[in-house]
């Protein structure tokens, strides 16, 4: 790596490298970039790999001044980050005419080197980069499909479906009480496109049971008119049963972004370093990854943030609270429930 950054800091001239703070800023970046490369350092003021690429970018920067460079803080401006699914910093996302082109998660200093290089090189992408570009959607689409027993691939959400098709097999769904989760296909245009492709099937909505198409509208009309939807569809749990099965999972459980080994915030990293001092056992579930679940807790709790903090299944408390039973000397007893 220093043997890395000493290459860089051989390269002359100077680039843009600007901060996006808010989202209009974002857009405005954008749009300015036109056809130009814009790359997008997703990143967290307390993460130190994040502080080590703001470094690397700032001398590709200098290499590259046909490239607009971009950090913005995940955290800061949570609208684009959800739209992209950052989940963890840092992540970098190419952009080309407002497009998203590419991705890099982590702190991979000579891959980002080489895709800059190859996105600002050329308008042109080498047929080995579509081929791995292939490669790396359909391990995505494969990750997706198998994200829920049922996966529903539709147009808006279930709460706001944005295509009679989709709004019928929502309904069908709900009367039928079937347990789904699902995937906006206008959010991201390459899942929009390449789901047709890998699954043969033209049209959405599009339906999945464990990782296998089922079909779309039609199929799942004939299934409910004939009495099989129950039996191809995973019943419902209901979301209060699925919240307190998981709040009761373990005697101490965080609701946090991230899970033990990562935190993906920074009110998580330090509950998580709290916790870990006392040596209790203890188990996580990380919100970012279900946001039925992200967004359930918060009413079920009437707690409107996280991390939240559970002990026996009673909530105890968010950040400040643990750091407050920390000050007092009381956070190991109500811990191992004593209190």
């Amino acid at each position: 790596m220093i043997f890395f950054l000493r290459l860089l800091r051989s390269v002359p001239s100077m680039a843009n490298l600007v901060e996006a703070k808010s989202i209009q800023q974002f857009l405005e970046l954008q749009q300015a970039a036109g056809k130009s490369l814009l790359v997008v350092h997703f990143c967290a003021s307390w993460a130190p790999q994040c502080a080590q690429m703001n470094n690397v970018i700032a001398e590709l920067a200098k290499e590259h001044s046909q490239v607009t460079f971009v950090k913005l803080e995940a955290e800061a401006v949570p609208e684009v980050s959800e739209k992209y699914e950052i989940s963890s910093v840092p992540t970098f996302v190419f952009f080309k005419n407002s497009q998203k082109i590419d991705r890099l998660d982590g702190a991979h200093a000579p891959e980002l080197t080489k895709k800059v290089k190859q996105h600002a090189s050329s308008s042109a992408v080498p047929v080995g980069t579509v081929e791995s570009s292939k490669e790396d959607l359909n391990e995505r689409l494969k990750r997706l499909i198998n994200a829920a027993p049922c996966m529903l691939f539709m147009k808006g959400s279930p709460q706001e479906p944005r295509c009679g098709f989709s709004r019928q097999i929502v309904n069908i769904f709900k009367q039928h009480n079937i347990q789904f989760s699902s995937f906006d296909i206008l959010s991201d245009d390459e899942v929009r496109q390449g789901l047709k492709t890998f699954s043969n099937w033209p049209t959405y909505p599009q339906v999945y049971v464990n990782g296998e198409l089922v079909g779309g509208l039609d199929i799942i009309k004939e299934l409910a008119q004939s009495g099989e939807l129950e039996k191809t569809c995973p019943s419902a749990v209901t979301l209060e049963h699925r919240l307190k099965s998981l709040i009761n999972k373990n005697p101490v459980m965080l609701f946090m972004k991230g899970n033990k080994t990562m935190a993906k915030c920074g009110f998580s990293r330090q509950i998580l370093e709290i916790i870990n001092e006392t040596g209790v056992n203890f188990d996580t579930f990380d919100i970012l990854e279900d946001e039925e679940v992200r967004q359930g807790l918060k009413t079920y709790s009437n707690w409107p943030t996280y991390p939240q903090l559970y002990v026996k299944g009673e909530l105890i408390g968010g950040l400040d609270i643990v750091k407050e039973l920390k000050e007092s000397g009381d956070l190991l007893s109500v811990l191992k429930g004593e209190n």
